[in-house]
């Protein structure tokens, strides 16, 4: 029976999550309210609240676990969260390696793209949110310093900024890589992409 009640508050949780990420993406976050998240999940905003204490700790949520689930991040004592298949490629330092991640991680951003984007909508309204995203990109970053550390490539003061432009890079692609028009197909959209990699952390 409390295997049955865990289940049934996974579900809700999950629902939440999911009604609330639909709801963004279609109304807008500032246009959203509990209220609207409750009702398209099927519950109220007395069970809204049972599991989260604001809208913004839902965005949040979706930041922490779908977004770092999505890219296999788990959480880190160091910076928050990491993703140990990018600090190893980025250690291994072989332009194969790093266009193999590359790869891998494309296939990620239907699910990531959206989370991004209504994170990015979220703190331009909600002060508690503020550079919510860059924060988490900031975790990312550091798992290139990390890789570039750990193969002592680079002078220190080079590793970080380093991961910064791979980063800018790669958020700038997947935000924007379905509705662009870019005069590439994916593949060669993944080569250049990889190619920019090697350059900069090679």
């Amino acid at each position: 029976m409390a295997n049955l009640r865990e289940a049934q508050k996974q579900m809700t949780r999950r629902l939440l999550l999911e009604s609330g990420l639909e709801l963004f993406k279609t109304k807008g976050y500032a246009a959203t309210t509990v209220d609207d998240i409750a009702t398209a999940a099927g519950t109220t905003r007395v069970t809204f609240y049972a599991y989260f204490p604001s809208r913004s700790a839902l965005m949040q949520a979706l930041i922490d676990e779908r977004l770092n689930e999505a890219l296999q991040r788990v959480g880190s004592s160091g910076h928050g969260s990491t993703a140990q298949d990018l600090v190893a490629t980025v250690r291994e330092g072989t332009p194969e390696a790093i266009t193999a991640w590359l790869r891998r991680t494309a296939e990620s951003w239907s699910a990531i793209h959206p989370i991004i984007r209504v994170g990015r909508d979220a703190a331009a309204v909600d002060p508690e949110l503020t550079d919510l995203v860059e924060r988490w990109l900031e975790e990312a970053i550091s798992d290139i310093e990390d890789g570039l550390a750990a193969a002592g490539r680079l002078q220190p003061h080079q590793r970080h900024f380093r991961g910064v432009l791979a980063m800018a890079q790669l958020d700038y692609v997947a935000q924007n890589w379905e509705r662009a028009d870019w005069k590439l197909t994916r593949e060669q959209m993944l080569d250049e992409l990889g190619a920019s990699w090697v350059a900069l952390l090679i």
